[in-house]
């Protein structure tokens, strides 16, 4: 796995310590587009299930992911797209 990509898995998993998380490099998807700077890590998806999102709302769980994931934002990552869930659902 790629520096970035696992920089934000340790994060996470520090932060939130989910049952399932997955950090997927979406940047080849991306090549040409704005901010994606060819070499790869700049997109990625966030799938992560975790018992601290239990009765937050969407907007506030996607908060929380970014607030872990401030540096990565403010550098290398261009775009993230979050799917943030409570066990159970």
């Amino acid at each position: 796995m790629a520096h970035v990509a696992e920089a934000m898995r340790q994060k996470l998993e520090a932060a939130f310590s989910p049952e399932r998380l997955d950090v997927v490099d979406d940047s080849d998807k991306h090549a040409g587009h704005a901010g994606s700077h060819g070499g790869g890590e700049s997109h990625f998806t966030i799938k992560i299930r975790a018992e601290g999102f239990r009765g937050v709302g969407r907007l506030q769980r996607q908060r929380q992911v970014y607030t872990v994931l401030k540096e990565e934002l403010a550098g290398p990552v261009h775009a993230l797209s979050v799917q943030a869930s409570a066990p159970g659902e």
